[in-house]
């Protein structure tokens, strides 16, 4: 599980305070209590791996303590990062040129003359 999406964003650094907070939802809401599923409903994250923003706030703190383990929480600075690196890693890279062909070599006559004339 050390590959997965979850702990690719808790292995982040601590989230600081800031004005406004990014929500991604991680895991999956199969299996999870109604009062979780409510809560996730109440910040408008319906499906994993979507992301919301929020005015940080002290009803939305809570919220957020109650459903700790099914979501990421990031500050603008993260989710900026981190989607700058996303676009570094899509952005198009030259076109790989692969030659089959061996580099043509000068005739064997032509350096023969060449030794010669020294």
């Amino acid at each position: 599980m050390s590959g997965s999406a979850f702990n690719a964003f808790k292995s982040r650094v601590p989230v600081a305070w800031s004005p406004r907070l990014y929500i991604t939802l991680v895991r999956g809401l199969p299996g999870t209590r109604r009062l979780h599923r409510r809560t996730l409903e109440a910040m408008r994250l319906r499906r994993c791996h979507r992301t919301v923003e929020h005015r940080t706030t002290p009803s939305l703190l809570g919220m957020l303590t109650q459903v700790k383990r099914l979501v990421v929480v990031e500050t603008e600075e993260m989710y900026a990062a981190r989607r700058q690196a996303d676009e570094q890693r899509r952005a198009p890279r030259p076109p790989l040129v692969v030659s089959h062909h061996p580099p043509a070599r000068a005739a064997p006559a032509a350096e023969g003359a060449a030794a010669a004339a020294q």
